[in-house]
C-alpha cells in the first residue's frame, strides 16, 4: 500500500511538470482571436467565444478535437490523481477549486510571460476535465470498495 502511494504521489508530480512544460514551453499555436491584445499579447475573456469560433469556423473536425478536447483531456489526470493521492482531495468542490485554481494560474503565466493567448475558455475546459477525472476516480475506487478478494 505504501508503494502504491509514491507511486501515485511520483505520477502526480511527473504529471504536473509535464503540465506546466506542455502549456507554458511547448509549442504555441498562435492566436484564435485575430490581432493581438494590447501590449502585443493576446487573450479571450468572453466565456464560450474562442468555443464557439474553433467548434464553427474550423476547417476540419480535426481542430476542434484536439483544442478543445485536448483542453479537457490535459487535466483529467489531475482530477484522478488528487484524489488517489490526498484523501482530504476527494470533494467536488476541491477537486473544481484546484482545477480552476492551476488553470487560471497557467492562463495567467501564459500571458505574462509567454506571449501565449490566455483564455478563459481554457480555464472553462480544464476545470471540466479535472471534474471528469474526478468522477473517473469515484468510479475506479467505488469498484474497488466492492471487490471481494476470496484468499485461497
Amino acid at each position: 500500500m505504501r508503494h502504491q502511494k509514491l507511486i501515485l504521489t511520483s505520477l502526480l508530480v511527473c504529471y504536473l511538470l509535464a503540465l506546466f512544460y506542455v502549456t507554458l514551453f511547448a509549442w504555441n499555436y498562435g492566436a484564435s482571436l485575430g490581432p493581438a491584445g494590447p501590449g502585443g499579447r493576446n487573450y479571450n475573456l468572453i466565456p464560450f467565444r474562442s468555443i464557439y469560433r474553433i467548434a464553427v469556423f474550423s476547417p476540419t473536425i480535426a481542430d476542434p478535437i484536439r483544442i478543445l478536447i485536448g483542453n479537457i483531456v490535459l487535466f483529467i489526470p489531475l482530477g484522478f490523481l488528487l484524489p488517489s493521492v490526498c484523501p482530504k482531495v476527494r470533494r467536488l468542490l476541491m477537486v473544481f477549486c484546484i482545477s480552476f485554481s492551476v488553470s487560471l494560474l497557467i492562463e495567467v503565466s501564459q500571458f505574462l510571460f509567454t506571449h501565449r493567448v490566455a483564455n478563459v475558455d481554457d480555464v472553462i475546459l480544464n476545470t471540466l476535465g479535472g471534474v471528469i477525472g474526478l468522477l473517473i476516480f469515484s468510479c475506479v475506487y467505488w469498484t474497488k470498495q466492492r471487490i471481494i478478494y476470496i484468499q485461497t
